[in-house]
């Protein structure tokens, strides 16, 4: 017989960025909240400083990446393929404990476009009929510019977002993003400091007429005290970011931004090693009574809840619902259902530039420096002659220094005495120019639970069914063509080069990045959607769903930003309506 817990007004699943915003505005609104994180504690500083900085550790190891024992997934590219289980995380970290990938990530908070957001409104305004391929599956997001752009703002705010603004009020200001949404004020901090990639980029790119500015960032580059009244330190650009803890505090996470204040309310809580396995659901299955997980000590528990927040990683997500009957499952072959449709990843690519006569001295970093060009993003350019939809963000962009598997030059011995004395000869005589693109949704494209394969609790895995289409492959080729016009202004001694082939099917042994989405996206109705644009289950209207999951495909911006932004456009719907009057916030 399962453990009874104590009844709370909300339960959170998951203890990341979402879980986290989530969490904290609910108990400030009054509410008894609790959250289940499926991994360990995060927050301590033991257990933070001064660790980080250990390659082998964290970027080779996987010290801060889920287990791919417990949140494994099975992969194929099509459905006359078996899919077959991950064993190591590649494409794609997800992340373990408080913090989940919110402790690892890069931190690039840059915003969506007013294009993305409506993507499949300007896509049939500026297309032929049947230009584009019959089984893409695009949508709107069901919010619009003026909606986010106060959460995009207070987001910023508390992650002590650094950055030059390009429109504020409308007004196109020197040095930004003269594509981007109009925002209602700067960044709350100035950029970091440029390194030599970044000039060198920004030049070339200024030569070509794009429009260079720099990395947004959620890096600190100043003192700074969000709303929260958590303190930020500056960042001192010691080159461990990406794969690891911030050991001074500066990166957004989090434990840097929210989890210290959380923690001051009476009415929070958490529990570690808490697997949550199922919502469990009134007889009626209209409305959720809490969720069932099991503690560290291999007991079931049942946490009663009269709100129930869905905020683990975009992958959890989906299977939870799928797990607990949330919604109808999605079938490819006949289009029905909404539980598992319009997965969407991204690519990427680069050229690697080789300098014998510069140093770019790649300890001396931050994960979000750099410049970068939106000149190629939907709306921006014209892509029509090349019958493709989308683009991507343009970047020269320098993580970190973290030596192993540092960028060589064509030739050189990938192990042993030729290595190293490569090492020693080209250790920081490179700089990237690279590309992070759109990925469009499709027909074929989607996640569902796989008929072989179960967890360590008996549990079938997510089956994710992916593989490129052809509009991205013609993206990836223009693009390469717009980032070798860039590497020839620049002129380096040699380059190498790295973008998917005109035949290439997708990779899940190299790292692209951690910004899977859809699966469980929002829409205008349910016919098109699992949740409304309060992230609100349309079929359980007690549960909310805050993720990447929602997303109806994948813009060429970091998704993090637009998480957060639409996480507090959801929290601030249910404190000021749902509470007050619980049952479906949008009606049709």
């Amino acid at each position: 017989m399962a453990i009874v817990n104590d009844a709370v007004d909300v339960v959170v699943v998951g203890l990341g960025w979402t879980g986290s915003i989530m969490s904290i505005e609910l108990a400030k609104a009054g509410l008894k909240v609790r959250a289940l994180e499926s991994g360990p504690e995060r927050t301590n500083a033991e257990e933070i400083y001064p660790k980080p900085a250990d390659q082998l550790g964290y970027s080779v190891r996987q010290k801060v990446f889920a287990k791919a024992r417990q949140s494994a997934l099975t992969v194929r590219h099509n459905q006359s393929q078996t899919a077959l289980p991950t064993r190591r995380w590649g494409a794609f970290k997800p992340g373990n404990g408080v913090g989940g990938a919110g402790v690892h990530w890069t931190a690039v908070l840059i915003r969506p476009t007013p294009t993305d957001l409506k993507l499949k409104t300007w896509a049939d305004q500026t297309y032929k009929p049947g230009q584009l391929q019959d089984d893409m599956t695009i949508q709107d997001f069901p919010v619009t510019w003026d909606e986010m752009e106060p959460h995009f703002d207070f987001f910023e705010k508390v992650c002590g977002a650094s950055g030059q603004a390009g429109n504020i009020k409308g007004v196109i200001q020197e040095g930004g993003d003269p594509f981007e949404g109009p925002r209602s004020n700067p960044f709350p901090l100035p950029p970091l400091k440029d390194t030599l990639n970044n000039t060198i980029f920004a030049k070339a790119a200024k030569k070509l007429g794009y429009h260079p500015f720099p990395n947004p960032s959620a890096a600190a580059s100043g003192a700074w005290t969000n709303p929260y009244g958590v303190q930020i330190a500056p960042c001192n650009y010691c080159g461990f970011c990406s794969d690891y803890y911030c050991l001074n505090y500066s990166k957004a996470s989090p434990q840097t931004t929210i989890l210290d204040a959380a923690k001051r309310l009476s009415n929070f809580d958490y529990r570690v090693n808490a697997h949550v396995t199922r919502v469990d659901l009134h007889d009626d299955k209209k409305t959720a009574k809490g969720v069932t997980y099991i503690d560290e000590k291999g007991q079931e528990v049942f946490q009663p809840a009269n709100i129930v927040i869905l905020a683990s990683f975009q992958f959890n997500n989906v299977r939870l619902m799928m797990l607990s009957g949330i919604g109808k499952p999605y079938d490819p072959n006949t289009g029905e259902g909404q539980i598992g449709r319009n997965y969407a990843f991204l690519s990427n690519g680069n050229a690697t530039l080789f300098f014998k006569d510069k140093n770019f001295n790649p300890f001396v970093t931050a994960g979000p420096t750099g410049q970068m060009i939106n000149d190629f993003s939907p709306g921006t350019f014209d892509a029509t002659p090349y019958d493709f939809i989308g683009g991507a963000k343009l970047h020269s962009s320098q993580a970190g220094g973290a030596p192993i598997g540092a960028a060589l030059p064509h030739g050189t011995p990938s192990w042993g005495a030729g290595w190293k004395k490569g090492m020693k000869d080209w250790y920081g005589h490179s700089m990237k120019v690279s590309i992070t693109t759109t990925c469009m949704s499709y027909r074929g494209n989607y996640l569902d639970l796989d008929p072989t394969y179960k967890d360590p609790y008996g549990q079938p895995l997510l089956r994710m069914t992916f593989d490129w289409a052809q509009n991205e492959l013609k993206l990836q080729q223009f693009l390469r063509q717009r980032v070798l016009e860039i590497v020839k202004e620049i002129g380096p001694d040699s380059y190498t080069e790295s973008f998917l082939k005109p035949d290439a099917h997708w990779n899940t042994t190299s790292y692209i990045s951690t910004h899977n989405v859809g699966g469980a996206v929002m829409g205008e109705t349910p016919n098109d959607s699992a949740i409304n644009k309060y992230m609100q289950s349309w079929d359980v209207h007690n549960v909310f769903v805050p993720g990447g999951n929602a997303f109806p495909q994948n813009f060429q911006a970091n998704p993090t930003l637009m998480l957060g932004a639409l996480t507090y456009f959801s929290v601030k719907q249910i404190t000021d309506q749902y509470i007050k009057n619980p049952g479906p916030l949008v009606q049709i």
